[in-house]
């Protein structure tokens, strides 16, 4: 034990020397020799609680569809998805004279015919059974520009997808489809190479419509191809993807790809026919959207025995910081060095089927908890902080949230004095700490209350000052399939503070 404190008080002594993490950095520097550093630790217990989030901004390149039974609750989790395509600027087919159509039997030159059309959904992972069939039935999305999926747009979890198709929508294509593709040879399905995906055929009329506006944009000089923002509200606005048959098998679709063949004619032999292809791509450039649906997750809210965190747009949890209590009479000259928190993961039963556990979390204000993610924000190790989950001892760990706790405490003692400067212009009475303390809680029931969000994360090497630094770039929330349980509810989490003071030598 003493050699614990020992070590805890070294760290805190170096981070305090780096300027690192204390609450005021003002005095932090060369100290003069008269003085000195005496610390002291002291263990907190943390409230937490499960809390549902209904939606989540869906902004991850993953699409979803299907349908999978819950372990934990023994309810569905269903998904669908909405995708635009990508048209390259000023994208072009070959020309006219060159491409080869029938005329009553005929291969002819200068017809424009689309052979066949595809969709193709490709998937690194998928979750449930791999031989479990699926009926996935496909929408073309609607043309008219108000249903038009807008890039202004912000797109949630909860979003009904539906309001993006026609009136009266039917289905354009369906086929039944499972994780495994048995067409596929086994060694080819095993090689490093290739991309599990599922083939869907399309009416041609879908291939036949986007050539037929590419040649007639290029007649009348218009900017139907110039790029995506054109090609999506002029000729294709994309496609919907649900699953209307099976239940057991969720896929993780990473790219959509729409493929038009058709053939052309060499330019220099003219008897020379090729079999050619264009394709028009689901990427990060263009509107993915995926809707979710988890039912039942209230009988989860109520179990107190811990807390949840559940992917995609499910639960996460709540913890309430003892801001005051830290800040005690005791401690009130006292200069908070480190606080750190540690979530442990209860083990997860035996099932080849269990839901996965999350890599990372997000530790967020609550009040900050949606414009964190609307605003495109990153962990900025003040009112934020990320961590990855250390399989070794089964558990996260959020290292040092000091100047986290601190900014809690120094937000509501500025509302204080603010406010009772107003009231002192008004003729009023000031608030006594006593008194505040019940009017801030009123008005701030959130104050001192952060949530744990699984995310993911990325990072890029900046350029500093001639030095590379590994750099955060973005903070996504996890929209794959997770859920663990975490010590909590009724089980205190310990949290463990250390505070310096100065003395005279």
């Amino acid at each position: 034990m003493r050699n614990i404190i020992r070590n805890t008080i070294l760290m805190a002594n170096a981070m305090l020397l780096m300027a690192a993490c204390d609450d005021s950095t003002a005095d932090l520097g060369i100290f003069p020799s008269t003085d000195g550093l005496t610390y002291s630790t002291q263990l907190f217990e943390l409230t937490s609680r499960s809390v549902k989030m209904d939606s989540v901004v869906a902004n991850s390149t993953l699409n979803y569809v299907g349908r999978i039974t819950d372990p934990e609750t023994g309810f569905d989790i269903t998904a669908d998805f909405a995708a635009q395509f990508y048209s390259l600027e000023d994208y072009r087919f070959p020309s006219k004279s060159l491409m080869i159509g029938d005329v009553d039997g005929v291969p002819t030159h200068g017809v424009v015919q689309c052979d066949s059309c595809e969709v193709r959904l490709y998937f690194d992972k998928y979750y449930g059974d791999p031989d479990n069939p699926m009926k996935l039935e496909v929408y073309q999305l609607s043309q008219e520009q108000s249903k038009i999926m807008s890039e202004d747009s912000v797109f949630y979890t909860d979003i009904d997808l539906t309001r993006f198709l026609p009136e009266g929508a039917k289905p354009i294509a369906s086929r039944i489809v499972t994780p495994r593709d048995y067409n596929v040879p086994t060694a080819t399905l095993e090689s490093s190479g290739y991309t599990q995906n599922i083939r869907i055929a399309l009416p041609n009329s879908i291939g036949q419509h986007i050539m037929d506006k590419y040649y007639e944009a290029r007649e009348n000089n218009d900017n139907s191809f110039a790029d995506a923002y054109h090609f999506i509200r002029k000729v294709f606005p994309g496609l919907y993807f649900k699953a209307t048959g099976g239940k057991g098998t969720l896929l993780a679709v990473h790219v959509g790809a729409l493929n038009i063949y058709y053939r052309m004619g060499d330019v220099y032999y003219e008897d020379t026919v090729y079999n050619s292809m264009s394709r028009f791509a689901a990427t990060p450039e263009v509107i993915q959207s995926t809707h979710f649906d988890n039912e039942n997750l209230d009988s989860l809210l109520a179990d107190n025995t811990c807390t949840y965190l559940k992917t995609p747009a499910g639960i996460c949890t709540e913890i309430t910081l003892p801001v005051d209590d830290i800040f005690s009479n005791e401690h009130n000259t006292d200069s908070l060095s480190m606080a750190s928190v540690t979530l442990t993961r209860y083990n997860k039963p035996q099932d080849k089927y269990q839901l996965g556990t999350p890599s990372e979390l997000l530790m967020v204000r609550k009040a900050d908890m949606h414009s964190f993610f609307l605003d495109h924000r990153v962990a900025d190790g003040r009112t934020s902080y990320t961590t990855s989950f250390a399989s070794a001892s089964n558990s996260y760990t959020f290292g040092n949230i000091c100047r986290l706790i601190s900014y809690c405490k120094h937000e509501k003692l500025e509302a204080m004095q603010q406010r009772n400067k107003e009231r002192q212009e008004a003729g009023l009475a000031p608030y006594s700490e006593s008194e505040w303390d019940t009017q801030w809680q009123s008005e701030n029931p959130d104050w001192n209350k952060v949530v744990i969000i699984p995310v993911v994360t990325s990072n890029a090497t900046v350029m500093e000052n001639g030095v590379n630094m590994n750099t955060q770039v973005s903070v996504t929330h996890d929209l794959s399939l997770n859920s663990i349980r975490l010590i909590g509810g009724d089980t205190k989490i310990k949290m463990q503070v250390v505070y310096s003071r100065f003395f005279q030598k």
